[in-house]
């Protein structure tokens, strides 16, 4: 067993001592403009490191329903596996990524508050969240590297001290103004390429201003004296630590105070410094200082009191803030706030507000409305690694998904079209009659698609209750769930009417029969999964297809005689598929077409490869052996010995094709046979 010194041992030799000091690199003033000439990425704008640390992870073109979108690989959380990731959001994060990437260049959105604007549990915080840890982790590598300076002064005993700029600004601002420009061309000279422009962009802080004017005075204006006091550093953001990264949340009106935002007089060190306006008893430590050169969040922006609001505009407009008795200080920050529906139409009503609506941009985060990508945000709190000691059974999480997305779904406007299939084409699906310029028809003419509906929130509340719910369980099916969520309905805090409430009900409805289908489906083909059965039976149609195309008659292989084609075989299978009496020549020539296509080019057809005729000879084959599995017989207390064989086999099919474990298996088994037992039995339509 290891020892404490081990493990002590252990965490040593983990340590990467260059690394650390890399990140606390030390120099001086004309070691960083040599920094600044190899490598001018270190003197970014704060929009600018913002926008190429998204770039920095990758991007990818993908096509949904004929639009090419871009998916950022930096949204879907790599670097700390997936927790915050972000799914199905592909339009937004390319508006807020066009949004950064203007203010980049300098276009003007640099100049506006990023205003994330969706209903509750959207992902806003998340989105927010994710951008301030990325530049957190962006600012550890080198390629994010940024730097900030310290005053050297002497201490009471002779020792150095130093105090750090208070809000972390760039060594550049050191430089005086009527010589920037020849720097900036000298420093250029020789530089490797860079996306921006290099520039020097603002004033010291009234701290530093003070710091540096003192040293001036005290070296008769030789400003190569004043820096050699200046000791430049690496500058690491964090939020824990107040650098670079704030956080600002409204408390009720009546307690909001603005130097929570811009910083606050130190009573104590006046005394010290004889008056209240020296910066030296002042604390630049509000959320608008701490946040410069990095972002600041402003969570529920909104409620912010007007007063508030001239402080945010003015960091916005004009990238400067007023701290109390100093003059206007400048800031370098990306400002992002978010708000919800309701919030948001009090703004437009507002007159009042009218300044700030025209100094945001606005970026919709709406609700998921693809299946697929909703699964997935369940997926990542309810796996085998987070869930111990209970399986969910196949479909839990679908189904609970299934009706979040039916709730932020607007009815089509196509008659022929229900709200279930809609959901279907939205995740992908294929519909007779429906391509994918319908399914952009169907996405532009429901503008509000998303913005409304049941919260991921709320589901993941009532996944996490079933689980809990049902201690002796060691399964939960989705039933379980779909109860949940029926009954949190009634106390549902964000449902105001009984009509949004009934409509929610007849939606988990529909999520029932749907699910039905869809274990009816699976256990119809676990049924009918019998390969050989399944090939002869393929067979014996192809060899009546075939003489019947060709208007020849069949060998019967038991009799030895030949007969007309077995014309009441072949439409027993292709009914299955809702081939029309009219249709059938037709889909027989289609067959042998296909069948003939694939023999010049010296390959054997196989029932697999054409999905429709697959299916249409399961359901022929389900419906033969149905009876002699006597599947009803699942819900008698009796099952023969030869059925039990025959429900085993079928069973074990469910666990190895559908990621059934035996309790699941057994339950779906039950249902399906239940179902059954009351005749309820849909000719398969999915």
């Amino acid at each position: 067993m290891s020892t404490g010194s081990d493990l002590i041992s252990l965490i040593a030799s983990r340590q990467n001592l260059d690394d650390y000091q890399k990140k606390h690199w030390t120099g001086t003033m004309a070691q960083y403009l040599e920094i600044v000439r190899s490598d001018p990425n270190v003197t970014r704008t704060a929009y600018q490191r913002l926008y190429d640390m998204i770039i920095s992870k990758g991007t990818e073109e993908i096509v949904v329903n004929k639009e090419k979108l871009a998916r950022y690989r930096f949204f879907e959380d790599p670097d700390n596996n997936g927790d915050d990731a972000i799914f199905g959001l592909e339009r937004t994060m390319m508006s807020l990524v066009n949004v950064l990437k203007s203010a980049a260049h300098g276009y003007g959105t640099e100049r506006r508050v990023l205003l994330l604007h969706g209903p509750v549990g959207s992902s806003k915080s998340t989105l927010a969240r994710l951008l301030k840890k990325g530049l957190e982790r962006y600012s550890r590598t080198d390629e994010g590297r940024l730097f900030t300076y310290s005053w050297k002064e002497t201490g009471p005993d002779g020792e150095e001290l130093l105090t750090e700029c208070p809000m972390h600004e760039d060594p550049l601002h050191l430089i005086p103004h009527e010589d920037r420009p020849e720097i900036i061309r000298l420093l250029a000279e020789g530089a490797p390429s860079h996306p921006y422009d290099l520039s020097i962009e603002g004033d010291l802080c009234p701290f530093c201003r003070q710091m540096f004017n003192e040293r001036m005075a005290r070296y008769g204006g030789e400003w190569a004296r004043v820096v050699e006091d200046v000791q430049v550093q690496r500058l690491i953001l964090s939020e824990q630590d107040r650098v670079g990264i704030g956080t600002f949340q409204p408390k009720d009106e009546k307690n909001q105070d603005a130097t929570e935002l811009t910083g606050d007089i130190n009573y104590r060190k006046i005394a010290e410094y004889g008056t209240e306006s020296d910066p030296r008893a002042f604390n630049f430590d509000g959320e608008f200082n701490i946040a410069n050169r990095g972002i600041i969040e402003f969570i529920e922006v909104l409620k912010l009191d007007v007063a508030f609001l001239y402080d945010l505009l003015g960091a916005s407009q004009e990238h400067k803030i007023k701290p109390k008795k100093f003059a206007q200080t400048d800031i370098d920050e990306v400002i992002v706030g978010h708000t919800n529906e309701p919030e948001y139409k009090k703004l437009q009503s507002n007159e009042f507000m009218e300044a700030l609506r025209d100094r945001t941009v606005k970026i919709d985060v709406p609700y998921v409305t693809r299946l697929a990508d909703e699964v997935r945000i369940y997926e990542k709190d309810y796996n085998d690694r987070k869930v111990r000691g209970k399986r969910l059974a196949p479909h839990t999480l679908e189904v609970a998904a299934m009706w979040a997305i039916l709730t932020r779904l607007e009815e089509p406007k196509n008659a022929g079209l229900t709200l279930m299939q809609k959901l279907k084409l939205y995740n992908g699906k294929t519909l007779p009659g429906f391509t994918e310029d319908n399914i952009k028809e169907l996405r532009e003419e429901a503008e509000r698609e998303g913005m409304l509906g049941i919260s991921p929130r709320y589901v993941q509340d009532k996944i996490s209750n079933a689980l809990v719910a049902h201690p002796t369980e060691r399964s939960i099916n989705p039933f379980m769930v779909l109860n949940e969520l029926e009954t949190g309905l009634k106390h549902h805090s964000l449902i105001n009417s009984d009509e949004t409430r009934k409509h929610y009900r007849h939606l988990l409805s529909l999520v029932k029969e749907e699910y039905e289908d869809i274990v009816k489906n699976e256990v119809q083909r676990a049924i009918a999964a019998d390969e050989d059965a399944l090939t002869r039976l393929c067979g014996n149609y192809i060899d009546n297809v075939k003489a019947y195309t060709q208007r020849e008659k069949v060998k019967n292989k038991y009799t030895g005689q030949t007969e007309e084609p077995d014309e009441r075989l072949m439409r027993s299978i292709e009914e299955k598929i809702d081939i029309p009496e009219s249709r059938k020549d037709d889909f027989r020539r289609e067959i042998m077409n296909y069948i003939g296509a694939l023999a010049l080019d010296g390959k054997r057809f196989d029932y697999r490869t054409n999905e429709r005729l697959q299916k249409a000879l399961e359901l022929k084959l389900f419906q033969d052996q149905k009876d002699t599995i006597k599947l009803t017989s699942l819900v008698s207390s009796v099952v023969d010995k030869d059925t039990q064989e025959k429900i085993d086999i079928v069973k074990a099919r469910l666990i190895r094709n559908y990621g059934y474990d035996e309790d699941s298996a057994t339950d779906v088994l039950n249902y399906v046979a239940s179902i059954f037992a009351r005749g309820d039995v849909k000719r398969g339509s999915h």
